[in-house]
């Protein structure tokens, strides 16, 4: 009997081992998974400058001075980030029978390297301020719906070319035209007969700047430097590209930003991702300000879309969640 507890003890030993054996293994793997990559701090005080600049150009509305003059101002921007620029001059129609000159401009990091990573945004503003309750027919600012999303993505680019620190990918940031020049809403006179929203990104997806053009998946950010912002997992990014989405998200919530991207879906929105995931292959995600609860902001496609509601803390959340999801790409 006494040899049978010692047998039972050593068994038990042995089994505390094992486990605690396999403890320390669990404890490395997780170790490993959660070692990520340094990255460098985003500027939101200059991803904030060239907001202002693009709104002190005026409204983005295409075939104006001031929609040429910002698309030069990109053109330049990317170029003295060192990176490749190439630009998409075409036509389009809009809703209403109007011929728009759109351009799409593409600036690409690294061209070389073989894996690649989209980031994108639109640069347009929308010709009417239809949700508004006074000079509904007038242009918008578009400081948050627009600019926001360039603003962000030239901070990235400024930051890939001055700091120390690089990733291991190939980064193209591709600025979309003739995104928001959609019908009304609530109008008669609708017509529905095509998507007239996402012109650039629905003629790239179809011809892109390089045949055959392949990236690992993309982001776009709309809509991303609001006041109080929260930015849902949207329905078409979630149906594409969920696991980025999840990645993306879980990132967010690793740099403890967990507030402003909240685990909740919300409603698909026809935006730029949509045509680059149908129409390109390429799985993209959208971080845009859209709540499932009411919707878009109500700043949204009214005159309220100006600097006042650019708040920088929002910028630099968005901007330190991108940067860092890059730079845990190899």
């Amino acid at each position: 009997m006494k040899n049978n507890k010692i047998g039972l003890i050593i068994v038990g030993l042995l089994f505390l081992m094992a486990a605690c054996g396999d403890k320390t293994g669990n404890e490395k793997r997780s170790e490993e998974v959660i070692n990520y990559r340094e990255s460098p701090a985003f500027n939101a005080d200059s991803a904030y400058a060239y907001i202002q600049r693009q709104v002190d150009f005026g409204p983005r509305v295409p075939n104006t001075e001031a929609h040429k003059a910002t698309g030069d101002w990109i053109v330049q921007k990317l170029e003295s980030f060192g990176l490749e620029v190439t630009e998409q001059t075409f036509q389009d129609k809009a809703y209403d029978g109007k011929v728009l000159q759109l351009r799409n401009i593409i600036g690409s990091y690294k061209p070389k390297a073989t894996k690649r990573i989209l980031l994108g945004a639109h640069w347009d503003t929308r010709r009417i301020a239809d949700k508004d309750t006074q000079d509904l027919e007038e242009p918008i600012d578009g400081a948050n719906d627009g600019a926001s999303g360039v603003g962000l993505l030239l901070e990235v680019a400024r930051i890939l070319h001055t700091d120390s620190l690089q990733p291991d990918v190939g980064i193209d940031f591709i600025f979309f035209d003739g995104e928001d020049d959609g019908e009304p809403e609530h109008r008669d006179f609708r017509d529905t007969s095509q998507i007239w929203w996402c012109l650039g990104s629905q003629y790239w997806s179809e011809t892109p700047h390089i045949q055959g053009y392949s990236a690992y998946y993309g982001i776009l950010v709309d809509m991303v430097a609001g006041k109080n912002a929260r930015f849902y997992k949207e329905g078409y990014s979630v149906q594409f590209a969920k696991n980025i989405v999840d990645k993306v998200w879980g990132y967010a919530h690793h740099l403890g930003y967990g507030d402003f991207f909240p685990m909740r879906n919300a409603e698909a929105i026809t935006d730029d991702h949509l045509f680059v995931n149908q129409n390109a292959n390429i799985p993209m995600i959208n971080i845009i300000e859209y709540s499932p609860d009411y919707g878009f902001g109500l700043y949204h496609h009214t005159h309220q879309d100006n600097m006042e509601i650019i708040d920088k803390k929002t910028l630099s959340v968005v901007g330190n969640t991108v940067l860092f999801t890059l730079f845990q790409e190899q």
